[in-house]
């Protein structure tokens, strides 16, 4: 492992309980501590712990400024924010393209006041900073704080107990896409009710000098109920089930958001933001390939790239997949021409050659009972 990678608060905890440290968009973070199954099912079924710290924290100084300047370049309208409320939003070019999808916050502090975030994908912080310094002007400051506080993930259907355990609030209190600041083992904190597994839970945002102590007073309860630590293979197995895009796979800058099946976290009716012509275009002509689900009939999984063929000819590209452990299918999501995008269509992908059966799939292939 290089030196020259960047370590979270926690790198020593993971290295010393057999994480399995590989690189990812510059940090040293565990992919998997036993068996990725094993801590998939930690998550749906009990409770799993993340370390997403390598996610870039940006902290604006202006609540009110920053949520004015932010609502022209984001495709999810964020002027009009409550306190404690979160969305997820697009942040895309001139041309429609995605630059990443983001989480933009707007949370009480501890003097009640109001203070504005954004979350922004790991290999992807140093892109939106250039762009928000470009695009917002010097008169809207903000601190990029990735290298000085973490990030916890605790997921799973015990998730929130857990939390409140030792927290100020109980999670459940919260509402989805809303948070608070609050204290966490007696330490400052933010806590969300947001999470990346479909399942539900919350997310810890903690300074690096409590992180340590936190993740392990959380992680004994884990496994005390069932769960444990997971790492980025899982995470990426119950996004996949719970038909979450991934930035590099089902989003990019080349690939114009109407594609990307988010209408919900694309606001155009009387706005105006980066590509925001282009994107109303797309999804008026409706030709460009859209994002879709598929299920193939045996367990081989299908990979990024693999083709999407129907009778013989290609009409799509898987962007995702794998052999799912909740479902117990081989699931993919891909990009297919719109005229083939009906839930039932039968598809063939080929995948190193060899032609597996299947068909296309409403998304998400799961989802939890409420």
């Amino acid at each position: 492992m290089s030196e020259s990678l960047q370590k979270t608060a926690l790198h020593e905890w993971h290295s010393a309980n057999g994480g399995r440290m590989v690189d990812f968009a510059g940090w040293s973070m565990p992919v998997q501590y036993s068996s990725i199954i094993d801590e998939h099912h930690f998550c749906r079924q009990s409770v799993g712990l993340f370390d997403v710290s390598h996610m870039a924290r940006l902290q604006f100084a202006d609540c009110k400024a920053s949520l004015e300047a932010l609502e022209k370049l984001t495709s999810r309208r964020v002027d009009s924010m409550k306190p404690g409320q979160i969305r997820y939003s697009l942040m895309t070019n001139d041309q429609g393209g995605v630059l990443d999808d983001v989480l933009v916050y707007r949370l009480p502090d501890a003097n009640q006041d109001c203070f504005t975030m954004m979350v922004v994908n790991a290999s992807n912080r140093q892109k939106i900073v250039e762009w928000l310094r470009k695009r917002l002007g010097p008169d809207i400051v903000f601190e990029d704080r990735t290298e000085s506080t973490a990030i916890i993930a605790v997921q799973g259907p015990k998730a929130n107990q857990i939390v409140s355990n030792h927290c100020e609030i109980n999670p459940d209190s919260l509402k989805y896409y809303w948070g608070t600041t609050t204290k966490v083992c007696g330490c400052e904190a933010i806590v969300t009710r947001t999470g990346y597994t479909g399942e539900d839970g919350c997310e810890l945002i903690v300074d690096n000098e409590d992180a340590a102590a936190i993740w392990k007073t959380l992680h004994a309860d884990a496994v005390a109920a069932g769960g444990g630590a997971c790492g980025l293979a899982s995470r990426d197995t119950l996004r996949l089930e719970a038909g979450m895009p991934l930035y590099g796979h089902e989003l990019s800058d080349e690939l114009n958001a109407a594609q990307a099946g988010l209408n919900f976290a694309i606001n155009l009716k009387d706005r105006i933001f980066p590509g925001s012509e282009t994107i109303a275009a797309a999804k008026e002509q409706n030709t460009l390939p859209v994002r879709i689900g598929i299920q193939l009939e045996d367990k081989r999984a299908a990979r990024q790239d693999c083709p999407i063929l129907i009778d013989g000819n290609a009409v799509g590209v898987i962007t995702s997949g794998t052999f799912a452990p909740t479902v117990q299918r081989s699931i993919s999501m891909g990009l297919i021409d719109p005229r083939f995008s009906q839930p039932g269509t039968s598809v063939t992908i080929d995948i190193r050659g060899k032609h597996h059966a299947g068909s296309v799939v409403e998304l998400p292939f799961y989802q939890r009972e409420t």
